[in-house]
């Protein structure tokens, strides 16, 4: 008699790349996660993946530490294989990760308290 195996795999999942066109160092970060110091947790990145097998999966890069500043919003799937000047001529310094959607008004709210919602983690 087989056993069960039993796979759990965490959405989504994000891939960080010391350089452009994901190569590079990569650092894997999966589940529902805000990352509020980009350069300080993974140095200098140049190029993501982001997935998940929802469409409504969230990814949010802001132009300031702490998820300050200018913000730009992804649905679904995104590869950027270059992040420099990717939110009106700045590089992101924080993101945040989400495996279902996050309306404006949620980012917003993050933007001007700086918690993330409950089930997030934090780095």
């Amino acid at each position: 008699m087989k056993k069960a195996f039993i796979s759990q795999a965490i959405f989504p999942r994000l891939r960080l790349f010391r350089e452009e066109d994901f190569r590079g160092r990569r650092f894997v970060v999966r589940g529902n996660v805000g990352i509020r110091n980009l350069d300080r947790s993974f140095g200098d990145i140049e190029s993501l993946r982001f997935f998940s097998p929802s469409a409504n999966a969230t990814l949010v890069l802001f132009s300031r530490r702490n998820f300050r500043g200018r913000f730009r919003v992804f649905r679904g799937v995104t590869n950027i294989a270059d992040l420099d000047d990717i939110i009106g001529d700045n590089d992101p310094e924080s993101i945040i990760s989400s495996n279902s959607r996050l309306s404006l008004d949620q980012i917003r709210a993050i933007r001007r308290t700086g918690n993330l919602p409950s089930g997030f983690r934090s780095i």
